[in-house]
């Protein structure tokens, strides 16, 4: 459905009631100038793709330019400490994928406190991962996958794009949960890793969605089951790994926005309102949902608390893959 407009420069009701005036007047007036949103990865991937959506659109409603600066590098490390270190003041607007609750198990140092440094404004979508296999390989199930793996130990092996990404993770897990006797062979990006699945020379993969759509449209990937709660708008006849009988198993990708840490919460809220609103708008919903991408919208608190389950989640799982910090 769509929400009705805001005006990006009003604050909501009650505003005039807060004790601190001057916060309620840097909000009211908020943005008087050019706001960058941040983005600690290269232009043309998914968390560019949504920044830059966002970004025209809020410049619109705004009437003030909100423009994307990329700042790739480190893991996503380089571009997070900018964010984590620029003034608090909501002129710099973070655009991150799950780098930033993984990259603490992943690096030995980081130039930012994940916990500390930054304020949640919303998790804006998310993207499943998928477990596909070479078409000729004889399963049709996960259930029949896992069945072959366990007749066969240590004779098949799983691509992904690399290690600490959210595909190698989630292999890991599920390497872990069943006690699967299988090969990880990590790639240099999704195009080596798919190119590699549909070769058969590693015939098992667990690719996000937005990434091996394509290949699974044309019948070069086989797809068992998603790894979302609920079933792909992109491929809705991909059971979800509950239906194919492994319930609880989830694992998402996804694109949050925050902002650094003492960020005037009206200006937080404000973000949250305005934000949520343009990804719901059926244009963007659209663009969206066509590289595999799920609409959430949460508020802050909600987004908080997802990073907190997603600390503990991938830390036990990296933690128990032995993968050792660069």
């Amino acid at each position: 459905m769509r929400l009705p407009r805001r005006q990006f420069l009003h604050l909501a009701a009650g505003a005039a009631a807060l004790p601190a005036l001057s916060r309620i007047a840097r909000a009211q007036a908020y943005p008087t100038r050019p706001v960058r949103f941040l983005v600690p990865t290269s232009p043309g991937g998914t968390v560019d793709t949504v920044a830059r959506l966002v970004a025209q659109k809020l410049s619109d409603r705004s009437g003030k330019q909100i423009y994307v600066e990329n700042v790739p590098g480190g893991g996503g490390n380089i571009g997070l400490g900018r964010a984590a270190h620029a003034p608090p003041d909501g002129y710099t607007v973070l655009f991150t994928l799950n780098s930033i609750v993984l990259n603490r198990f992943l690096f030995a140092r980081i130039p930012y406190d994940p916990d500390k440094d930054f304020e949640p404004v919303t998790l804006a979508v998310t993207s499943t991962s998928v477990i596909t296999v070479n078409p000729a390989l004889p399963v049709n199930t996960v259930a029949e996958l896992v069945g072959l793996i366990r007749a066969n130990p240590g004779k098949y092996s799983f691509a992904s794009p690399g290690v600490g990404t959210p595909s190698y993770l989630v292999g890991e897990k599920l390497r872990q949960l069943l006690g699967l006797d299988i090969v990880q062979v990590p790639f240099s990006g999704a195009g080596p890793e798919i190119a590699s699945i549909i070769g058969g020379h590693t015939p098992i993969g667990f690719s996000l969605i937005s990434s091996a759509g394509p290949q699974i449209k044309d019948s070069h990937l086989r797809a068992l089951a998603v790894t979302s709660r609920t079933r792909s708008r992109l491929h809705p006849d991909v059971p979800t790994m509950a239906e194919a009988g492994y319930p609880g198993f989830e694992a998402e990708s996804w694109v949050g926005v925050l902002v650094p840490a003492g960020t005037p919460k009206e200006i937080i809220a404000l973000l949250n309102r305005e934000i949520v609103a343009i990804i719901t708008l059926p244009e963007i919903n659209e663009r969206l949902t066509t590289i595999g991408l799920e609409l959430i919208g949460s508020t802050p608190a909600e987004f908080a608390t997802d990073m907190q389950v997603e600390t503990e989640m991938w830390g036990k799982v990296i933690k128990s893959a032995g993968i050792k910090p660069d």
